[in-house]
């Protein structure tokens, strides 16, 4: 288990912590990325996998998550701007593979 940010002394304790949250992000994205593909087997139609409506809804909540933990708010937008298109390009796909 690697330190708490705050108890890290040394580089090495840095990298460890650090190697960790990334090997769990992915497994989180790999998550996230489940729920696309159901999303993609659930929406009858193409036409619904892209919703603006919602994507700027989920990129706001993830700015003010971002906020309120104290981290830069913008940065996350970026982050989330490229996490949501390739959320959608990935649902495009899976909703064209399940429908064939």
């Amino acid at each position: 288990m690697p330190k708490a940010p705050e108890d890290c002394e040394t580089m090495v304790e840095v990298r460890e912590g650090v190697d960790a949250l990334d090997r769990a992000l992915v497994a989180l994205l790999a998550r996230r990325f489940g729920y696309m593909r159901a999303a993609a087997r659930i929406k009858p139609e193409r036409d619904a996998v892209r919703d603006e409506v919602r994507k700027a809804s989920v990129i706001a909540a993830a700015v003010a998550e971002a906020e309120a933990h104290g981290i830069p708010g913008d940065v996350v937008a970026d982050i989330w701007e490229r996490l949501v298109e390739g959320s959608i390009a990935y649902e495009f796909s899976e909703w064209d593979r399940i429908r064939g």
